[in-house]
């Protein structure tokens, strides 16, 4: 069979990011599936492609993936105006391979949500290729709930976000209320399906674990780390609140520790740096090869959110299913579905949202109970193994793509 794969932020294993369609597009490629991989090309992806001067694209083969990269770099720290042109840049040049490819299935991944036009513009031009259609957040619910007021736009996301599940034979949710906000705009009957982000149990291994080799952290200190996007959405701040207080209680052996990049990282790092917070420690983007020795080698990992009810059950953060692959307990400063597996497991430590004493309390006694701490970690690779491993999800999201519902009549 032979997919056509839209997802703008594809990553490979030796680029910065997430890499659940490099690993599902792997899996369809050694179940003997054609996949192309279109995406944009971005400095943090991994990807080293030859560039075609007439198609005005790159393209090659990545572990025998398909892939064509548009030149259209992308970052979180792009303002919003320049965001939304490489969105639509990007959707308006896949709708012109998706109606030139000869392919049996058109997949589709979001965010952005408009990685959906050309699933609607194939199926609007009369092409009666069945089109799956990923949601990995809801927008513009979560957009709105940030704080976005434009109303064109938030009417454009929704009618786009209408038409998407419109004409989508099946969808896609990465979560529970993802897949219950597809349910409320889709058509009644059409099927959705929950697949979560999931754990590389191979590359993130407890066994993995070292010494860290970061500059400001002591052999003996108790670290906790943040590996992920720093944008508004993560709402990291609540981190420097919780450095900021166990500053104040003299608290020096725990080192908090943020490693990525995104919008908001100069303002934070400008922050730490007035109120002189140097137990707060901040380090680039690093590949994903390397990252899984550093998460297995953190005391905690840190499962962070700006405090907005959309994203209780309408996220499936990859850094989550890193930790607890790599044995790391959580940490997490939000309820919703990822708490309530955290305290049901056994795998980590709850605190409420916009606390910065809750958040203190729980580091110290994560520092002061090793034993315990440990023992948490072994309970989130336990759950890791038994219910996220990418080999499970895989074949999950491979029975979806060959077998897709019978196209909706319309």
């Amino acid at each position: 069979m032979r997919i056509l794969y839209f997802h703008q932020h594809f990553t490979t294993p030796v680029g910065a990011g997430g890499t659940r369609s490099y690993e599902f597009a792997r899996a369809l490629v050694e179940r003997g599936h054609q996949v192309t991989m279109v995406c944009g090309q971005g400095k943090h992806n991994g990807l080293t492609l030859e560039p075609d001067s007439r198609r005005g694209w790159l393209r090659g083969t990545v572990d025998g993936i398909d892939v064509i990269a548009l030149p259209l770099a992308y970052s979180n720290s792009y303002s919003i105006a320049r965001r939304a042109w490489i969105f639509l840049h990007f959707a308006w040049r896949s709708v012109w391979i998706a109606l030139r490819q000869e392919y049996d299935v058109l997949f589709a991944t979001s965010t952005p949500l408009t990685a959906a036009v050309p699933g609607i513009v194939m199926k609007l031009a009369g092409r009666r290729k069945p089109f799956i259609f990923e949601v990995r957040d809801l927008w513009p619910e979560l957009p709105r709930a940030l704080g976005m007021k434009n109303p064109l736009l938030l009417g454009g996301m929704s009618l786009l976000e209408w038409l998407a599940y419109r004409f989508a034979d099946r969808c896609i949710g990465l979560s529970p209320g993802i897949v219950e906000g597809i349910r409320r705009r889709a058509p009644v009957g059409r099927q959705v399906d929950m697949i979560p982000n999931g754990c590389d149990l191979a590359l993130f291994l407890p066994g993995k674990r070292g010494p860290l080799e970061l500059p400001g952290v002591a052999g003996d200190d108790f670290v906790a780390g943040f590996t992920g996007t720093h944008g508004v959405a993560n709402g990291l701040d609540a981190v420097l609140d919780a450095a900021a207080e166990l500053k104040r209680r003299g608290c020096q052996h725990i080192k908090l520790v943020l490693i990525g990049d995104g919008g908001k990282k100069e303002q934070l790092v400008a922050r730490a740096r007035k109120e002189q917070l140097d137990n707060c420690l901040f380090f680039p983007s690093v590949k994903k090869t390397d990252i899984a020795s550093i998460t297995a080698s953190l005391d905690c990992g840190l499962q962070i959110l700006a405090n907005v009810p959309a994203f209780y059950f309408g996220t499936s953060p990859n850094k989550f299913f890193d930790y607890i692959a790599a044995g790391v307990p959580v940490l997490c400063n939000y309820p919703g579905w990822l708490t309530e597996m955290i305290v049901a497991r056994g795998c980590g430590a709850v605190v409420p949202p916009n606390d910065p004493v809750a958040f203190a309390d729980a580091l110290c006694r994560l520092a002061e109970d090793r034993l315990g701490t440990a023992a948490m970690g072994r309970n989130g690779r336990i759950l890791a193994e038994a219910e996220f491993s990418r080999e499970r999800l895989a074949a999950r999201f491979m029975e979806v793509l060959e077998h897709p519902v019978k196209p909706v009549e319309r």
